[in-house]
Parts: C-alpha cells; sequence; structure tokens
C-alpha cells in the first residue's frame, strides 16, 4: 500500500505546512512554533522535492483485472511474477525506468535513448494460465529482436515460465509471462 503513495507529494505537503506554520509563529512571535515549522518543515518540505524530482510513477494497467484472472493469480503466480508486479505498479526512487536494470541484462538497454518503455501492464488468461503481460514501447527493438532472446526471458523471469512475445502494433511489443502450470512440468 505504501508503494502507491507518492512520497515526494507527501513530504512537499507536510513539509510546506510546517514552513508556513514557522512563518506565522515568527510574525506572531512564538519562538517554540517559529523554530520547529523552520527546522523541521523546511528541510521536510526540501526532501519531498528531491523525492518528486527522483519519482518514477506506477505504470498503470491497460486492463482492469476481473475476478477470475485474480483468483488464478492467487493459486498460480510464482513469487517472481508476484514481485515484478508489485515493482512496476508503485512508486519508484532513483530509477531511470521501469524494468530498467532487467531490459540491461537482457541486451535490450544499450543506451537510454534505446531503451524500450514500459507503457503498461495487464493480467491475463493464456491458454487456462496465468499470465503477466508487459507492453512496451519499443522503436528500436523489433519483434525479431525480441524474440531472439525468448529464452533469456525466461530464464530471468523463471522458472515455471513461459515468454509469449507479439507485436500488437508497428512499435509495440507485448511480452506475456505465461505460468507453466504444475501438472505441464511434472509431465515433461
Amino acid at each position: 500500500m505504501l508503494g502507491q503513495i507518492s512520497l515526494g507529494k507527501w513530504g512537499m505537503l507536510l513539509g510546506g505546512a510546517l514552513a508556513i506554520v514557522g512563518f506565522v509563529a515568527y510574525g506572531a512571535g512564538n519562538a517554540t512554533l517559529n523554530l520547529a515549522g523552520f527546522f523541521y518543515g523546511i528541510p521536510i518540505f526540501l526532501g519531498g522535492l528531491a523525492l518528486k524530482a527522483a519519482e518514477l510513477r506506477p505504470t498503470p494497467y491497460s486492463q482492469t483485472p476481473t475476478p477470475d484472472v485474480l483468483a488464478l493469480r492467487d493459486r498460480q503466480a510464482t513469487p517472481t511474477l508476484g514481485q515484478l508486479r508489485k515493482n512496476v505498479t508503485r512508486y519508484r526512487y532513483g530509477h531511470e525506468a521501469h524494468l530498467d536494470e532487467s531490459l540491461e541484462k537482457l541486451g535490450l538497454s544499450p543506451t537510454d535513448e534505446e531503451r524500450p518503455v514500459l507503457l503498461s501492464v495487464r493480467e491475463a488468461v493464456v491458454e487456462g494460465a496465468y499470465a503477466f503481460v508487459l507492453e512496451f514501447d519499443s522503436p528500436c527493438f523489433d519483434l525479431a529482436a525480441w524474440q531472439e532472446r525468448v529464452t533469456k526471458i525466461e530464464r530471468f523471469f523463471g522458472p515455471g515460465i513461459r515468454a509469449d512475445i507479439s507485436q500488437p502494433d508497428e512499435d509495440a511489443i507485448a511480452v506475456a509471462l505465461v505460468v507453466i502450470p504444475a501438472e505441464s512440468v511434472k509431465a515433461a
């Protein structure tokens, strides 16, 4: 839940309010409130401002998950997919983009300008299995470049994951991380 709150915004609001109280207390001759307002308000405000400057907003859902998908997620999602979903759908600080380090390890981010940008996510059912779908804007890497890295993607987000990669639009890439049901793994 804390990841859904912009710490930068709240730091600026709280610090700003305390600083205003300090200024008003200064005018009213109240030394105690004056000191509290200045010594706490201004640093908190500046800290909130710094967090706001380094803030990376949560990735939105392109489709709201249905109750059926949520129930399937509870039964099938791997811990890695759960952590991935939580990481990209919360505020982050000090990162250039969502999944920047992951894309770099997969060879999909030689420079910041060429890095695919995660635009949205969605949860779906693919062939009866839970899937977490990452939707990228990827003008510098075409479908073939992504498909060359399918094995790397599966190892990176696995075990128990299959990566289905598609190109819904010209510069768009959708990476569906599909859970391989436990029965299929045992049979193989």
